[in-house]
C-alpha cells in the first residue's frame, strides 16, 4: 500500500500532468480559430469549406475517442496519451506544408486523431487518483488548465503569425507538442501512473458474485443520468464549436485585424477559465443547475448582441461571453465520474467526449452552410437560438444529480 506521501505526490502527478496534456491539446485544437480566417483569405475558401475543415479535426478528434479509451486498457493510459500527444505535434509540423483545401484536410484528420487521446485518458487519470474525494475539484484544475491553454497559445501563435507568417506559427507549436509528449511521458512513469490494469478474469473463472465484481461492460451506473448529462454537452459543445469557429469572421467583418484576432480569442478564453471559479461559486450557492440555465440564457443573449455591436464593444463583452460559453461545462463535467465505475472511467470518458466533440465537430458544417445562404448574422442567430434546447434536460437531470449527491 501507497504511503500517504507517496499517494500525495501521486495525485499531484496526475493533475500536473493531466493538466499539461490539457494546456497542450487545447492549444493545437484552438489555434484553429486563428488560422481559418487566414487560410479562407489566403485560399479563397467558403464558409462552407472553413466548417469543414474545423470538422476534420473534430471530427477525427471525436472518432478516436471510444477507440482511445479501449486503446488505453490494453496498453496503458499513459502510452496512448503520450502518443497522441507527438501525433497531433507531427501533424501540425506537417501542416506547415499544406497547400490547398485538399491537404489541409488530410492533415487535419491526422492531428486530431491525435488530440482524440488527451480528454478521456487525462481526465481518466486523474479521476481514478483522486477516487475517493477531491475527484470534482481536481476535474476543475484540469479543466481550468485546458482554458490557460486557450489564452496563451492562440494569442502566441497569432503573434508568431503576424511576424513570421502561418507556416512559423504551426511548425514551431508543432515541436513544442513533441517536447511535451517527452515531458507527460516523464512524469507518469516516474510516479507509475497511467499504466495498463491487470486483466479481468475471464467469464468461466471463480470470481466474487458482488455487484462491484461484475463484468462492467461500459461502466456506467446512471444510464439515463449519463445519458442527459452527455445531451446536455452536445448541445453546448455545438453552440461553443459554432461560434469560436465565425466569431473571427464577424470580428473581421468590423474591422479587426489577424493580430487583434489573437487578443480577441485572449478575452474570451480568458473570461472562459475566469468561469470555471465564477460558475463554481455561483453553483455552490444557486445549485448546478440552476447556475446552468443561468449561463446558457446569458450565452444567447450576449451572442445576439455581438452581432448588433461595434467593434469596441464587441471586444468588450467578449470576457464576459467566455465566462457564459464555459459555464455549462465546467459546472456538469465533475459530475461524469459519479455516474460510472472505476475501472470503466477511461471508456466513459471516451463516450462523453466522443459525444460532445461530435456535436461541436458537425455543427462549423451546418452553421457554415447557412451562413453562405442566409448570412452570417442569421447563422449566429440560429446558434443563439439553440442552447435553450439545454432548458428542460435541465430539470430531468435534477433526480440523478441529487441522487450522487446524497
Amino acid at each position: 500500500m501507497d504511503s500517504p506521501t507517496a499517494n500525495k505526490d501521486r495525485r499531484r502527478g496526475a493533475l500536473l500532468a493531466g493538466g499539461f496534456a490539457h494546456f497542450i491539446h487545447d492549444g493545437f485544437t484552438d489555434c484553429m480559430f486563428v488560422l481559418l480566417p487566414i487560410w479562407a483569405g489566403g485560399f479563397g475558401l467558403s464558409h462552407t469549406q472553413v466548417g469543414f475543415l474545423k470538422m476534420c479535426m473534430s471530427g477525427s478528434m471525436s472518432g478516436m475517442q471510444v477507440p482511445a479509451g479501449l486503446a488505453a486498457e490494453r496498453f496503458g493510459e499513459r502510452a496512448v496519451l503520450v502518443a497522441g500527444t507527438a501525433l497531433v505535434g507531427s501533424g501540425f509540423m506537417l501542416l506547415s506544408l499544406a497547400d490547398g483545401f485538399a491537404s489541409f484536410a488530410v492533415v487535419l484528420i491526422l492531428s486530431g486523431t491525435g488530440c482524440a487521446v488527451q480528454h478521456p485518458l487525462a481526465s481518466s487519470i486523474i479521476s481514478t487518483a483522486y477516487e475517493g474525494h477531491g475527484r470534482r475539484s481536481a476535474l476543475g484544475i484540469y479543466n481550468f488548465a485546458g482554458d490557460l491553454g486557450k489564452v496563451a497559445v492562440p494569442f502566441t501563435v497569432a503573434a508568431i503569425i503576424g511576424v513570421f507568417g502561418w507556416q512559423a506559427g504551426v511548425s514551431l507549436y508543432g515541436a513544442f507538442g513533441l517536447v511535451a509528449a517527452v515531458t507527460i511521458f516523464a512524469v507518469l512513469t516516474r510516479l507509475g501512473l497511467g499504466r495498463r490494469e491487470p486483466p479481468e478474469p475471464p467469464q468461466g473463472a471463480a470470481q466474487d458474485s458482488s455487484p462491484a465484481a461484475r463484468p462492467l461492460g461500459w461502466g456506467i451506473r446512471d444510464v439515463r443520468g449519463f445519458g442527459l448529462l452527455a445531451a446536455i454537452s452536445m448541445i453546448d459543445s455545438s453552440a461553443r464549436m459554432g461560434f469560436l469557429t465565425f466569431l473571427p469572421f464577424l470580428l473581421i467583418g468590423k474591422g479587426l485585424d489577424i493580430t487583434g484576432m489573437g487578443f480577441a480569442l485572449a478575452l474570451i478564453f480568458a473570461g472562459g477559465a475566469a468561469g470555471k471559479l465564477v460558475c463554481g461559486l455561483v453553483a455552490e450557492r444557486l445549485g448546478i443547475l440552476r447556475t446552468v440555465v443561468l449561463t446558457e440564457i446569458a450565452t444567447a443573449g450576449l451572442v445576439l448582441a455581438l452581432i448588433a455591436l461595434p467593434l469596441t464593444a464587441a471586444m468588450a463583452t467578449l470576457p464576459l461571453l467566455g465566462i457564459a460559453l464555459n459555464g455549462t461545462s465546467s459546472v456538469l463535467y465533475g459530475t461524469v465520474g459519479d455516474f460510472v465505475e472505476r475501472r470503466r472511467q477511461a471508456r466513459a470518458f471516451g463516450l462523453f467526449y466522443t459525444l460532445g466533440v461530435g456535436a461541436g465537430a458537425l455543427a462549423p458544417l451546418a452553421y457554415g452552410m447557412v451562413s453562405d445562404a442566409f448570412g452570417l448574422a442569421t447563422a449566429l442567430t440560429c446558434l443563439a437560438a439553440s442552447v435553450s434546447l439545454t432548458l428542460p434536460l435541465c430539470v430531468m437531470l435534477r433526480p440523478a444529480l441529487r441522487a450522487v449527491e446524497t
